[in-house]
């Protein structure tokens, strides 16, 4: 399916889109999942079938199922939410090849601190009313001031998956 999205302006439909996060615990016998349940985001797709645009997660809105852990999880040691209250994905250009893989280049800002990231998404829907983007890419937490690791506790990259519903903004 090569798709072809219409150009113009997009809002990120929240119902519809999901943000979890993976991560190994506990010398990595257990993998905590994570889900954001505020999502925000837009996005303009040029005439040249290039995009771009920002997806911005709530921090506080981080939910693991376990309160104490969320609880840490928003404090200064990891996401400092009172500080850092937003992560942003700002997207500089993603390109829709023939396959319907969406090569992504923008830039990932957590704790103040914003570095490269690269995400290669899939897109498995699209009409000219809403798109839908499915990606999987790791983060180093240490990369954003997230060293915190009581007893080594904490291993390894951070997994975030999303799916990622566009609508068309009428204009």
């Amino acid at each position: 399916m090569t798709v072809a999205v219409e150009t113009g302006l997009w809002q990120l439909d929240p119902a519809r889109t999901s943000v979890v996060i993976r991560h190994k615990t506990m010398w990595g016998l257990v993998t905590v999942k994570g889900v954001f349940a505020a999502v925000a985001g837009e996005g303009e797709v040029r005439s040249d079938g290039t995009a771009h645009g920002t997806v911005t997660l709530d921090v506080a809105s981080l939910d693991t199922k376990n309160g104490k852990r969320d609880k840490h999880l928003r404090s200064a040691d990891l996401f400092d939410a009172e500080r850092h209250p937003t992560i942003t994905f700002a997207v500089d250009d993603a390109v829709v090849a023939q396959d319907d893989t969406v090569a992504v280049t923008g830039q990932l800002t957590v704790r103040g601190v914003t570095r490269p990231q690269p995400v290669v998404a899939r897109v498995t829907a699209a009409s000219a009313e809403d798109v839908t983007l499915v990606a999987e890419f790791t983060v180093d937490r240490d990369q954003f001031d997230m060293g915190w690791n009581q007893m080594g506790m904490l291993r390894g990259l951070t997994t975030v998956v999303s799916t990622l519903v566009f609508t068309r903004v009428k204009g």
